[in-house]
């Protein structure tokens, strides 16, 4: 899932070595195996689906990628290189309109030897792009050092994002003004209020969009996949999937199973057909909570940097006196309760933005209410910034109303969000109101893919973090019944988002063998956390 702008609309979740070509052929048009129209009550798509992804992936084996530096807009120093791969907009229509896939690449760093392939990453989302993937061998990030010897680094932008063929639901200047309504409603009037701003929303993507919006679904993406996997040179696919990303790979594993030779699952999101999407986000209220309780511990447990009590109830106490203040009267008179969420979410998310919120919180409370108003408004200025957060979340709008059916009375969603706030205040509201454009989505809603084994699909490695707040531990539970032969691993105590991403030795060396020999453990492993980190 997406890192969550919380109401940032009402919320804010190498070189392809060259194969013989009649064994490149073979690899691009072999037919997903799970793809059968018979099967097509499964959420799988059609047989015009698989053919026409069988059409594509054949052209782009024969067409390759015309690999070129970087555009110096992109932000990608040499030598990583750019390019572009063509894919059907409507798979069943192969031959019809095309649509532009940006990638990108940075070869292997290890002798010819030592190489294995492409290693193809999604970072989340929906919606998030792809394409710094490679600037983990520019950068010379330790932890994908073994990796990237083996490897090309092959990132992209999927389709609406980005450089492909991205999509808009509101002009982006619109999209981050501030302050936006309180997510938490005091009245009927509020809701209300938020329901219209909702389907407004919805009007807006089909506005300005309408023509890629019946085509913006997780399985047209995993056919997008195969195709820059043909495009590649690579008769297999070694592909790393971070948050969303999971959910990507399950999909992909199950259209595909014969085209999967490595692929590593981290943060995972639940693919059963009755979390996707809307039980999901549920969901992750509750674990949003949890992991919050976990922040405000440490907060208190550093109570001689931060200065915001000593237990949790006390900070808790600081958080609500300044969400009651921004509620009355806007900080800086941008930052309402909508922004403070926005900004403070990333604690739960991630481990790495502990400090820095918790730094920000405690100048408030000390008298520095400039430090929050930098740290939480947006920037009208960053024009760049703003239409990649409203690109951002239209493609997540766009791929969660159409990869399944939501609920389209409004009934259902005040009951089951009023129940959870009571418990779960923390995010529920302003998570109910960033999806609730699902419920008058203008254009086709989806079966979701039966994700499960099939005929060809090698073991798959599973990473995931105890306490992650945006994919809770249960969907890692259920990839794995549904992946067999799959190995999870557990990083116990924990629950920063991305775990591939940390320093833990007992993870990272687990990952790097995998990817390196597909050697696994004979069960699956627990690890100790990651260190905790320090004020």
């Amino acid at each position: 899932m997406r890192e969550k702008r919380a109401n940032s609309r009402t919320v804010a979740l190498g070189s392809a070595g060259a194969l013989v070509v009649a064994t490149l052929l073979a690899g691009a048009v072999t037919a997903p195996t799970a793809s059968a129209g018979a099967q097509d009550t499964r959420g799988h798509g059609t047989d015009r689906e698989a053919v026409g992804t069988a059409v594509a992936a054949a052209r782009a084996a024969r067409t390759g990628i015309d690999w070129q530096d970087c555009p110096a807009d992109w932000g990608l120093e040499k030598p990583i290189q750019c390019g572009w791969v063509s894919v059907p907009l409507d798979y069943t229509e192969p031959y019809g309109k095309q649509i532009k896939i940006a990638v990108d690449r940075i070869g292997s760093t290890g002798t010819p030897d030592e190489r294995q392939g492409a290693l193809v990453y999604n970072p989340g989302g929906p919606g998030g792009s792809g394409l710094r993937f490679p600037r983990r061998v520019t950068t010379a990030n330790p932890i994908w050092a073994k990796t990237a010897r083996a490897y090309d680094f092959v990132g992209f932008d999927p389709r609406g994002v980005g450089k492909s063929a991205p999509i808009s639901c509101v002009d982006p200047q619109e999209f981050v003004k501030a302050p936006k309504m309180d997510p938490v409603p005091r009245s009927e009037a509020d809701k209300r209020a938020q329901r219209t701003l909702a389907r407004e929303y919805a009007e807006g993507c089909y506005e300005r969009s309408a023509a890629m919006l019946p085509h913006m679904t997780t399985p047209n993406t995993a056919r997008d996949l195969d195709v820059i996997r043909a495009a590649l040179g690579e008769r297999k696919l070694n592909f790393l999937g971070v948050s969303y990303g999971t959910y990507l790979a399950a999909v992909y594993g199950t259209l595909f199973p014969g085209h999967v030779r490595r692929m590593v699952a981290d943060s995972v999101v639940n693919p059963s057909r009755a979390k996707i999407w809307y039980q999901a986000n549920l969901d992750q209220d509750v674990a949003f909570e949890t992991r919050w309780n976990d922040w405000q511990d440490w907060v208190a447990r550093n109570d001689a940097t931060f200065h915001l009590g000593d237990t949790r109830a006390e900070v808790q106490d600081h958080w609500l006196a300044l969400r009651a203040t921004a509620a009355k009267n806007p900080i800086g008179g941008v930052v309402g309760p909508a922004e403070l969420i926005s900004f403070f979410q990333g604690a739960p998310y991630y481990d790495s933005s502990w400090v820095p919120v918790a730094t920000v919180f405690a100048k408030y409370a000390a008298g520095d209410t400039q430090a929050l108003v930098d740290a939480a408004a947006p920037d009208l200025s960053d024009t760049a910034g703003n239409r990649a957060a409203e690109n951002g979340n239209a493609v997540y709008t766009a791929v969660e109303c159409a990869d399944a059916k939501w609920p389209t009375d409004w009934r259902t969603w005040d009951r089951d969000n009023t129940r959870l706030h009571r418990d779960y205040p923390f995010l529920t509201w302003a998570n109910a109101w960033m999806n609730l454009p699902c419920a008058t989505w203008p254009v086709r809603q989806n079966t979701p893919v039966d994700v499960r084994t099939g005929k060809g699909l090698p073991p798959v490695l599973i990473v995931q973090a105890e306490r992650d707040a945006a994919t809770p531990y249960g969907g890692a539970l259920e990839l794995h019944k549904r992946f067999r032969g799959s190995r999870l691993i557990t990083e116990r105590d924990a629950g920063s988002h991305g775990v591939t991403g940390l320093v833990n030795p007992c993870v990272n060396d687990r990952v790097d063998t995998y990817l390196l020999t597909g050697k696994l453990d004979a069960g699956n492993v627990t690890c100790a956390p990651h260190a905790v980190p320090k004020p």
